[in-house]
């Protein structure tokens, strides 16, 4: 049976090796270029790692989906999400499991008061149960709507791009039904507000 070491595995069993009587300096010669590789392996499983996880280009089919879908809010009315289209959307899928997007909420929160009467709705959609988001809600308030879509949530989100299923994810549609901005992982309201500069 193989077994892959890591950069800092190897690094650990050329040090072992080394004899005590060796002097300082043929150690430094030794562990730096090692050094030097694990960083650069390291980098490079990173950059991979996410590179991977970038959102891919969303059909339009899957985002006439997206229009079409019909969910619960937190009081169990049916909202279909196209009742705001003719705005420019902001849909975050969300859970409040997910330590980024809680960390996050109150940004968002705070993105659609700034935004209210600029034609721009902020909508988040729950990958988890009723319950557990209005448990979340009584916490953390905030003023636009929240609807539930369980763990079924995540195919959503996986045809409008995010292949990772990650959480968050958010997406940002015009006002004809056409998405022009995604990010996987946590949104900044800088980043918000730069992709929302067509809706000023």
């Amino acid at each position: 049976m193989a077994i892959s070491l890591s950069p800092f595995s190897a690094i650990a069993i050329r040090l072992t090796s080394i004899p005590a009587t060796s002097a300082p300096s043929i150690m430094v010669k030794r562990i730096v270029p090692l050094l030097i590789l694990a960083l650069a392996g390291l980098a490079a499983g990173f950059w991979f790692g996410h590179r991977n996880q970038a959102p891919a280009n969303a059909p339009d089919a899957a985002v006439a989906q997206l229009l079409a879908t019909r969910l619960p809010d937190l009081a169990g009315n049916e909202q279909a999400i196209s009742q705001w289209r003719g705005n420019t959307l902001v849909i975050n899928f969300w859970a409040p499991w997910c330590g980024p997007c809680v960390e996050e909420m109150p940004d968002l929160q705070a993105l659609s008061i700034e935004f209210k009467g600029k034609n721009v709705q902020f909508v988040g959609i729950g990958i988890d149960t009723a319950p557990n988001m209005i448990a979340f809600e009584q916490k953390v308030k905030v003023d636009y709507p929240l609807l539930v879509a369980g763990y079924a949530g995540t195919d959503l989100a996986r045809a409008l791009g995010n292949k990772a299923g990650a959480l968050p994810y958010t997406v940002v549609v015009d006002p004809q039904g056409r998405l022009y901005y995604q990010k996987l992982g946590r949104i900044t309201s800088d980043e918000v507000r730069s992709a929302l500069k067509p809706a000023r």
